[in-house]
């Protein structure tokens, strides 16, 4: 009996088997969403109007990602003072904490931006002397202020749910290897809080570019906005909302994607 004979009755695997395609784990998903966007990318490179719209809208996408940057980097900052305010054993910082959160996440958040990016911002910058001229009290400015200051309530309950879920022995063993609190919590608990917690920064990053189009009722040249003076001056309605949801879309699903990598890479021990 040859080596190969001897081989094949040996190997339980089915001939073929190991060439085959789990096609269940396909991302049937994505395919649908190409298929989606297909139509308007087709006609941005075929059609002289759309075309048109397109290079237009996408000078919008700078500020766009300026207020969705800067907003989560706000809200991070304030939602972590939050979150540990509100776990605070103090009455104080306690009910204040749970007076942002709650004020923040009762109101529409339109309304929201009106008071914060019209009113209370404006107010705030001019009380600690920066002119309304100036470059820090832009309408751009003002908006992710008032973007950040909105999702940090949101933020602040994420990362409240994350130091939570570190177990309080592991803290406890901080402690008593001569740690501090603050020690403890920035090399023991913030690091698993923050991997714990990850995808659900995600997914507020992914509705926080996509909130960002709501600045646009403060007049700020992001992708919504500018897609509406497009479409105001040109009434080509239907190609200005069909590209301004293309780039919309190709934007929060390259960013879904990069994050379920990150995701991955991160899970890998």
């Amino acid at each position: 009996m040859t080596s190969i004979d001897t081989a094949s009755q040996t190997d339980p695997t089915p001939a073929g088997a190991k060439s085959s395609y789990d096609w269940s784990v396909f991302p049937w998903w994505l395919v649908g969403i190409l298929l989606t966007i297909l139509f308007p990318v087709y006609k941005m490179f075929t059609d002289e109007t759309w075309n048109e719209g397109f290079l237009f809208i996408k000078d919008g996408i700078t500020l766009t990602f300026t207020v969705t940057i800067g907003g989560f980097v706000v809200a991070m900052i304030v939602g972590l003072i939050v979150a540990l305010g509100r776990m605070s054993k103090r009455i104080l910082p306690r009910n204040l904490a749970m007076y942002y959160i709650e004020l923040m996440r009762g109101i529409p958040v339109l309304v929201t931006l009106f008071m914060l990016g019209l009113v209370i911002v404006p107010w705030i910058l001019s009380a600690v002397g920066i002119s309304p001229r100036s470059t820090l009290a832009s309408k751009a400015v003002r908006a992710t202020i008032a973007v950040g200051l909105i999702y940090a309530a949101y933020i602040a309950e994420v990362f409240r749910a994350g130091i939570e879920s570190v177990s309080h022995g592991q803290s406890e063993a901080g402690m008593s290897v001569g740690l501090n609190r603050f020690q403890v919590f920035r090399f023991v608990v913030w690091p698993q809080a923050i991997k714990n917690v990850l995808p659900a920064l995600g997914n507020d990053l992914i509705a926080l570019l996509k909130d960002s189009s709501l600045v646009s009722i403060l007049a700020v040249r992001e992708l919504t906005q500018m897609s509406k003076l497009w479409t105001g001056s040109s009434f080509q309605f239907f190609a200005g909302f069909m590209i301004l949801a293309a780039m919309y879309l190709t934007l929060t699903v390259s960013l879904s994607i990069l994050l379920q990598w990150y995701e991955r890479r991160i899970a890998t021990p």
